[in-house]
């Protein structure tokens, strides 16, 4: 799979950061911390990048299964990635007279320190969330980084030209079936 860079380079928008607070929990800083991050950066991200795509070009946006699932304790950041999955639907209505494909990739549980690193959760309680994750994903496992980047490098290419407005879920069939 190649990538071209001569009409526009890819544009991979990526950022998330979420902590448990269920709803009676969440305060305004939590939720206006989500939401900064999530939705408020990835939006000025991708429109101060624009004036330097040419027609043409890719830009990919994560969000995450939990925009089509209901994850308690999580709800701030779930409305946040369902934000997100929302921007791809219109920016690729709106960017469609310069040819530029918006899609959203949606990984499920990844390998990645970020379990170990949420606020809330002591190591153990890491380590339980992690195998229940793990439990539920029909691949029977969480993915890896390289499979959440061999995703993001098909949408970037030429080989994903007749792709757009997607959620390509990256999940192990997780919110799938």
């Amino acid at each position: 799979m190649a990538l071209h860079f001569s009409r526009a380079s890819p544009l991979f928008a990526n950022a998330g950061a979420g902590t448990i607070a269920p709803l009676a929990a969440a305060t305004e800083a939590h939720f206006d911390q989500t939401f900064d991050v999530n939705v408020k950066g990835l939006f000025f991200t991708v429109q101060k990048a624009l004036p330097l795509f040419r027609d043409g070009g890719s830009i990919i946006l994560t969000s995450s299964v939990s925009n089509v699932m209901g994850l308690p304790g999580f709800s701030a950041y779930a409305a946040s990635k369902a934000a997100v999955r929302s921007f791809a639907r219109a920016w690729t209505l709106e960017l469609k007279d310069r040819k530029i494909r918006v899609n959203t990739m949606s990984p499920g549980p990844i390998e990645t320190p970020a379990l170990a690193t949420t606020t809330g959760l002591t190591p153990e309680q890491a380590e339980q969330a992690a195998a229940q994750f793990a439990s539920q994903v029909p691949m029977g496992r969480r993915g890896q980084p390289e499979e959440v980047a061999a995703a993001v490098t098909f949408l970037a290419s030429d080989e994903s030209s007749y792709v757009t407005g997607v959620d390509l879920a990256v999940d192990g069939g997780l919110a799938q079936v």
